[in-house]
C-alpha cells in the first residue's frame, strides 16, 4: 500500500482545483467576527460531543477533537481539545478523498477509521459530513472520538496483535447516511461487531450530532455573509496564522538540532528490549523538518504509529505550542491549516513511525508524545525561554474489563493516567497533569466506584520528591485500585525506564510503575504493555505515573521556594540541602541565609 514518506504541508492544489468562490477582500471587523464564529462553532461541537457521548473517554476525558474543514481537508478552525485528535482530521478527510470525491451529496455521512489512510489509529471513529452550500460541496465538518473497544482480539485496548486487522472493525470511507438515507443495517452490523454495541452506539450518534452542529453553523455563517466572505476570511486567518509561525521559526538559527536518544521500555512482546527514538529538528530559515530517521524499526506488535494521522500532527503541535505559546505572546493566533505550512516531518518506511502496511499501529501514543517531548529538548539550548525540561510524555491508557452480570455483554473503561510537565524557565512543572499531545482530562473517582467494580484505595500525588531544578518537576500522580471482580486488563502505557531528562542543568525526573499488590508478599511488578492479563477479585493495581525533569542549575534556586516545598511535604530537609544548597532552620521554619551562602559557595567551587 502505497504512502508518502514525507508529506509537505500547504496550500493544497486539489483545494485550487475545487474551488468555488471568489477572492475578495474582508473589512478587519468582519475578519474578526468570522475568525470568532469559527473558533466559537468549533469549541460548540466538541461540547456537544462530551456532553452527549456515552464513554467515560469520551464525555470525562474529553478525548476528542472537531472542527471545520474545506473541500481538500485543510482546517479552518478546531476545538480546545486533544490536539492529536484535530491535528489528524485533515487526514482522515485525505483518506475518504481518495475513494469519494466526486460522489458526495448532500445528507451524506461518512465513518472512517483506516490508520494506513489517515486515521490516528482505528480505535479513533472519525465522523466527516460534506458541507453544500447552493448545490456545490463547499468543506466538512469533521470530528473524531476514541470509543471503547473495535472488536479486535482482546477488550478495549491491543498490544501483542498480528497485523492491522487483528485491531478490529476497520470502516474505510463508509457512507452511514447516503443522500440523508440512514443505513441501519450497516450501522448494526458495526455494533454487533464491538463488546460495548450501547457504548459504542451512544458514542456514535454523539459524533454525528457533534458534525451536525458543525454543519448548521457554518452554514449559518454562509447564509449571513455569502461564501465568497467566509472563505476569503477564512483564507486571511490561515494566511495570518502561517505568517505569524514563520515570523518565530526566522528567530530560531537555522541549523541541525538533536535531541538525546530516548527509549521507550519495550514493544509489548519482546520484554527488555528497548526502542529508539530519534529526533532531529532541521530549521531552514522559516520552516522546519522534524526528521525521525534513526527511530526504531516497526515492531511486530501494536506499538506502531500511523505517519500521516498521528506523527505529521505531533510535529505540527510541538513547533506551534513552543513558537506560539498563549502564555509569552500577546497576539491571537488560531490553530488552522496555516499552522501546518512551514512544517514538515520525516520517519524512514519501515520504521515504529511510519510502519509498512499491515502493520498493527493501535497503540501510539506514548511514541508520538516522546517525539513532541524531544523536539522540545533538542530546540531548549537555542529557546530557553520557551522550553520545558523532559516531561512524563508517556500516555498511561489502562483498559479495564469484564463480563457484565448478565454473563453475555462487557463492560469496558479505559483510563489515562496523569504524568507531569518538567520546569520551565520562570515555573515549575505542572503536577499530575495529561501532557503534550495529550490534554485528556481525569475521570472522577464517584462516577467510576458507581459504575464498575473496582474501588479506589489512593488516589494522589507521588511520595518522591520532584527532580531539582532551578524551577523543579512536576510530580506525576499515583492511583490504587482495588478489584471487586476478576477484571481483565490492557495496557499501552510506557513507563520511562529512561527518566524525563533534565534541561539546562535540572536532574531528571522520576520513572513510573505498574505493580500488582504493592505492599504484600503477592507483590508483582508488571510490565508497562500489557495484553490479557487478569487481575482477580481483591487484588489491587497500583499505577505511578513519570514526574518531570527540572529545568536550570539547582543551586540558582529561590530559597524560600525551596523551604515551601518543604513547607508542602514535597521535600524533607535533608532534601533542601543535599539538592539545592538550602540550610533551613525547621524550629522555625526559615531559612538560615548565612549557613546556605555558605553551602551554595563550596558546591559552585567543588
Amino acid at each position: 500500500m502505497s504512502k508518502t514518506a514525507m508529506p509537505v504541508t500547504g496550500v493544497s492544489l486539489a483545494a485550487e482545483a475545487h474551488r468555488t468562490w471568489n477572492s475578495v477582500d474582508v473589512d478587519p471587523i468582519t475578519l474578526r467576527v468570522i475568525g470568532g464564529a469559527l473558533d466559537s462553532m468549533a469549541k460548540e461541537m466538541a461540547q456537544v460531543l462530551y456532553r452527549m457521548a456515552y464513554s467515560s473517554l469520551i464525555r470525562e476525558s474529553e478525548d476528542l477533537g472537531a472542527g471545520i474543514f474545506d473541500v481538500a481537508g485543510r482546517e479552518l478552525c478546531e476545538s480546545d481539545s486533544t490536539p492529536m485528535h484535530c491535528g489528524s482530521i485533515p487526514a482522515y478527510i485525505k483518506g475518504i478523498n481518495r475513494k469519494l470525491a466526486g460522489t458526495y451529496q448532500a445528507g451524506d455521512v461518512v465513518l472512517h477509521n483506516h490508520p494506513y489512510h489517515g486515521a490516528a489509529h482505528s480505535p479513533d471513529y472519525g465522523i466527516m459530513i460534506p458541507i453544500f452550500w447552493e448545490g456545490e460541496h463547499v468543506g466538512f465538518a469533521g470530528c473524531t472520538g476514541h470509543v471503547s473497544d473495535i472488536g479486535g482480539n482482546f477488550p478495549g485496548l491491543c498490544m501483542d496483535v498480528v497485523d492491522v486487522w487483528a485491531e478490529g472493525k476497520l470502516m474505510d470511507s463508509m457512507k452511514i447516511f447516503d443522500a440523508g438515507v440512514r443505513n441501519d443495517m450497516l450501522i448494526q452490523h458495526i455494533l454487533d461487531n464491538v463488546r460495548t454495541p450501547e457504548q459504542n452506539g451512544g458514542d456514535l450518534e454523539a459524533l454525528i450530532a457533534c458534525a451536525r452542529i458543525g454543519e448548521k453553523r457554518f452554514i449559518e455563517l454562509l447564509e449571513r455573509y455569502g461564501l465568497d466572505v467566509v472563505m476569503s476570511a477564512s483564507e486571511r486567518w490561515m494566511d495570518y496564522s502561517e505568517e505569524m509561525l514563520r515570523s518565530r521559526i526566522r528567530e530560531i538559527p537555522n541549523g541541525s538540532y538533536e535531541a538525546p536518544i530516548g527509549y521507550l521500555d519495550d514493544d509489548g512482546k519482546n520484554r527488555g528490549v528497548p526502542l529508539r527514538v530519534a529526533v532531529r529538528v532541521q530549521v531552514d530559515d522559516d520552516e522546519i523538518l522534524i526528521d525521525l530517521t534513526g527511530s526504531n524499526d516497526q515492531v511486530q506488535t501494536a506499538f506502531n504509529v500511523p505517519f500521516e494521522g498521528s506523527v505529521l500532527p505531533v510535529a505540527v503541535s510541538a513547533i506551534r505550542t513552543i513558537l506560539l505559546d498563549e502564555a509569552i505572546i500577546d497576539q491571537y493566533v488560531p490553530q488552522n491549516d496555516g499552522c501546518f505550512r512551514p512544517v514538515k516531518a520525516y520517519a524512514p518506511e519501515g520504521t515504529i513511525f511510519n510502519p509498512d502496511f499491515p502493520a498493527s499501529c493501535f497503540a501510539r501514543f506514548s511514541q508520538v508524545n516522546r517525539v513532541f517531548d524531544s523536539i522540545n529538548l533538542a530546540l531548549a539550548p537555542v529557546l530557553p525561554d520557551h522550553a520545558i525540561a523532559g516531561s512524563s510524555a508517556a500516555l498511561c491508557a489502562i483498559a479495564y474489563s469484564g463480563l457484565a452480570d448478565d454473563g453475555e455483554s462487557y463492560w469496558v473503561y479505559i483510563e489515562i493516567n496523569e504524568g507531569s510537565y518538567g520546569g520551565r524557565n520562570g515555573k515549575d512543572g505542572m503536577d499530575a497533569v495529561d501532557t503534550l499531545m495529550a490534554n485528556t482530562r481525569n475521570n472522577p473517582i464517584e462516577e467510576l466506584e458507581l459504575n464498575h467494580a473496582m474501588r479506589a484505595e489512593r488516589y494522589e500525588l507521588r511520595d518522591e520528591a520532584p527532580a531539582p531544578g532551578q524551577w523543579r518537576g512536576g510530580i506525576g500522580s499515583v492511583r490504587k485500585w482495588l478489584m471487586q471482580t476478576d477484571t481483565f486488563l490492557g495496557s499501552e502505557a510506557d513507563n520511562r525506564n529512561d527518566p524525563p531528562a533534565g534541561a539546562l542543568g535540572g536532574h531528571p525526573g522520576v520513572s513510573g510503575s505498574f505493580v500488582r499488590n504493592a505492599g504484600t508478599d503477592r507483590e508483582e511488578v508488571l510490565f508497562s504493555k500489557v495484553t490479557q492479563e487478569i487481575v482477580h477479585n481483591g487484588d489491587t493495581l497500583e499505577i505511578k505515573l513519570p514526574s518531570g525533569g527540572g529545568f536550570g542549575d539547582p543551586l540558582k534556586r529561590d530559597p524560600f521556594a525551596v523551604l515551601s516545598d518543604v513547607w508542602d511535604e514535597y521535600l524533607t530537609a535533608e532534601d533542601a540541602a543535599r539538592d539545592y544548597g538550602v540550610v533551613l532552620d525547621v524550629e522555625r521554619w526559615v531559612v538560615d541565609d548565612e549557613a546556605t551562602a555558605r553551602l551554595r559557595a563550596e558546591r559552585v567551587s567543588a
